[in-house]
C-alpha cells in the first residue's frame, strides 16, 4: 500500500503521547505487549467495555496506575504529505486515520470524528489507565482510539504476521469501525455479558473487520490519498485478520481451543468478515447483530 506523493495530511487528527512515561507500566508489558494469556483476553480490545467485559475488567483493573500527563507531541512538521506516509511509520498511520476518517464522513449521516493517540507503556482514557499489554483499543466514553505502535512489531515477530502497511490499516481501521458501532448504538448491543462464537462481542469485533474491508474497498477512490491496493496488500490483511482470531491466540497460549470462551471470533470469521466488507464495499452488509448465529 502507497499513498499519493503529493497528498496534504491532517496531523490534527492524531495525537501523539509517545514518550510519555508512566510509573508502574513495567508490571504489565514492560513497554510491551504482555503475556500471551493477556493477550488472549484483550487483544483487539474492541468496545472498551464492550461484550465479555475483558477490556473493561482490564483497565479497571489499572486504575491505580500513574500516568504522567503533558503536551502532545506535534507531527504536523513531519507528517505533511502523501510522500511523508511513504517514508515514516507513525506518518502513515496519520494518513491511514485521514483515510478512514474521510470515508466514513462520507459514508455515514451525522459522523463524528474520533482522535487516535499514539503512546508508549501507558495511557490515561476516559475508559481507565492501560498500558501497551491492552494493545490497540477504541474507548467509547472519549471516542479515541489508543494505541502503541510497537504493537506491530509484536503482531510479526509473536504471532507471525506478515506485515505490511494494509495488514497496519487494518488494524486501525478495525478500531473505527468500534466507533461507528458505538454512533450507530450496535456497540451497546454487544454488551450481553456472555462469550462464545455467537455472543455480542464476537458480533461486534467481527462488525469491526467488516467495517475495515468496506474501507478498503473504498480507500483508493479518485479522492483519496491512497493509491490503488493489490491483491497482495488484501493478502497482508487477511493474514493480519487470521492470526488474531481467537482460535489462534488461544491454540498458542494455552495449547487448546476453547470456543466458548471467544470474545473477537476465531482467524476463519474474521477473515471472512474483512472479505465480506471489503467485496461489497457496502457498510450495510456489516450487521452482524441481525444475523442467526449459524451464519457468523
Amino acid at each position: 500500500m502507497r499513498f499519493r506523493k503529493n497528498a496534504r495530511l491532517d496531523a490534527s487528527q492524531v495525537q501523539d503521547r509517545r514518550g510519555m512515561r508512566a510509573g508502574g507500566a513495567a508490571a504489565i508489558g514492560g513497554g510491551g505487549i504482555g503475556g500471551l494469556i493477556l493477550l488472549a483476553l484483550l487483544l483487539f480490545g474492541g468496545g472498551g467495555g464492550g461484550g465479555g467485559g475483558g477490556l473493561a475488567q482490564a483497565l479497571e483493573s489499572l486504575d491505580g496506575l500513574q500516568v504522567q500527563q503533558g503536551e502532545p507531541n506535534d507531527l504536523s512538521d513531519e507528517c505533511r504529505t502523501g510522500a511523508d506516509a511513504n517514508e515514516r511509520d507513525d506518518c502513515r498511520i496519520v494518513a491511514v486515520v485521514n483515510s478512514v476518517q474521510a470515508y466514513w464522513q462520507d459514508g455515514l449521516d451525522g459522523y463524528q470524528q474520533a482522535t487516535t493517540v499514539f503512546f508508549t507503556d501507558a495511557v490515561s482514557t476516559r475508559c481507565g489507565n492501560a498500558t501497551s499489554a491492552v494493545g490497540p483499543f477504541y474507548c467509547p466514553a472519549d471516542q479515541t482510539i489508543y494505541i502503541d505502535l510497537g504493537f506491530y512489531d509484536e503482531l510479526r515477530n509473536r504471532f507471525g504476521a506478515q506485515g505490511g502497511p494494509l495488514a497496519e490499516a487494518y488494524v486501525i481501521a478495525h478500531e473505527y469501525g468500534h466507533h461507528i458501532s458505538n454512533l450507530t448504538g450496535d456497540l451497546e448491543r454487544s454488551r450481553d455479558g456472555e462469550t462464545g462464537p455467537t455472543s455480542g462481542s464476537v458480533r461486534a469485533e467481527l462488525q469491526a473487520d467488516c467495517y475495515a474491508g468496506a474501507w478498503a474497498a473504498n480507500a483508493s477512490g479518485p479522492d483519496g490519498i491512497i493509491e490503488p491496493l493489490t491483491q497482495a496488500d488484501i493478502a497482508d490483511a487477511l493474514d493480519a485478520a487470521s492470526v488474531i482470531g481467537d482460535d489462534r491466540i488461544q491454540e498458542m497460549s494455552q495449547g487448546r481451543v476453547t470456543p466458548e470462551s471467544w470474545t473477537h471470533g476465531s482467524a476463519e470469521q474474521r477473515q471472512r468478515w474483512f472479505q465480506r466488507g471489503y467485496d461489497s464495499g457496502d457498510p450495510s452488509t456489516c450487521d452482524t447483530f441481525s444475523i442467526a448465529g449459524s451464519e457468523l
